[in-house]
C-alpha cells in the first residue's frame, strides 16, 4: 500500500496473426512500474512484425503511458517484511528489447517526417507548371505552329515580339486574336488574348 488499480497493455504481431495482452490489477507504484517496463519493453520488440501491428502497435505503447501516469501519483510503498514489491528493473529503453526496437520507431519517425517531407515538395513542384507567365500589356512569342502553343514572355518592341497580351473583355477574344492556355495565365485559369503585332 498505497496502490491502486491499473491496467498495462502488450501487443504481439506475428505477420498473420496477432496477440492483444492486458495484465490488470491492483498494484503499488514499484510493482506496477515493473510490470510496466516489461510490458512496455515486449511490445517495443514483439509487437511491429505484422501489417496490422505496425499501426496498432504505437498505439498501445501511447495507451500505456496512461497507467505510467497513474503510477507516478502513487507515494512510494510502505511494503511488508514477508512480500517486498516487484523489483522495477532497468528503464524500458535500456534493456535489449528496448534497444531492439529502436529500429522499428527509427524507421516510423522517418515515415512521420518523411510523408509530410515529400508531400511539401510535391505541392511546391507541382504547382509550378513549367510554364511560364504571361502578364496583360507584355509582349509574347509562340516557338510552335499554331494551334499548338509554346509561348514565352519576348520584350516589346523588338523582332522577336509577335503578340501582345491582353486581358479578355467578353468570354472570347476579339476577331484575329488568339486564346492563350490558361496555364500562361497568373493564376493558371484565365486565358488571356494574344493580338498579332505584325497586322
Amino acid at each position: 500500500m498505497p496502490a491502486a488499480p491499473v491496467t498495462v497493455r502488450g501487443h504481439q504481431g506475428m505477420l498473420v496473426v496477432m496477440r492483444f495482452l492486458r495484465r490488470r490489477g491492483v498494484l503499488c507504484r514499484t510493482c506496477g512500474l515493473a510490470v510496466f517496463r516489461r510490458m512496455q519493453a515486449d511490445t517495443l520488440a514483439q509487437g511491429w512484425w505484422g501489417p496490422l501491428s505496425l499501426f496498432i502497435t504505437p498505439v498501445t505503447l501511447l495507451v500505456n503511458l496512461g497507467a505510467l501516469n497513474r503510477l507516478h501519483t502513487l507515494p512510494p510503498p510502505e511494503t511488508a517484511a514477508w512480500r517486498p514489491p516487484l523489483d522495477p528493473g532497468r528503464p524500458v529503453l535500456r534493456r535489449p528489447a528496448g534497444l531492439v526496437a529502436l529500429v522499428p520507431l527509427g524507421g516510423l519517425a522517418l515515415l512521420l517526417i518523411a510523408v509530410p517531407v515529400l508531400m511539401l515538395i510535391g505541392m511546391t513542384v507541382g504547382s509550378g507548371s513549367g510554364q511560364p507567365t504571361l502578364a496583360p500589356g507584355s509582349c509574347a512569342a509562340n516557338d510552335a505552329a499554331w494551334p499548338e502553343q509554346e509561348l514565352r514572355p519576348a520584350e516589346c518592341g523588338t523582332p522577336d515580339a509577335e503578340y501582345r497580351v491582353l486581358m479578355p473583355d467578353s468570354p472570347s477574344c476579339g476577331p484575329g486574336d488568339y486564346a492563350a492556355y490558361p496555364e500562361y495565365s497568373e493564376n493558371r485559369d484565365l486565358s488571356l488574348c494574344l493580338h498579332p503585332l505584325n497586322d
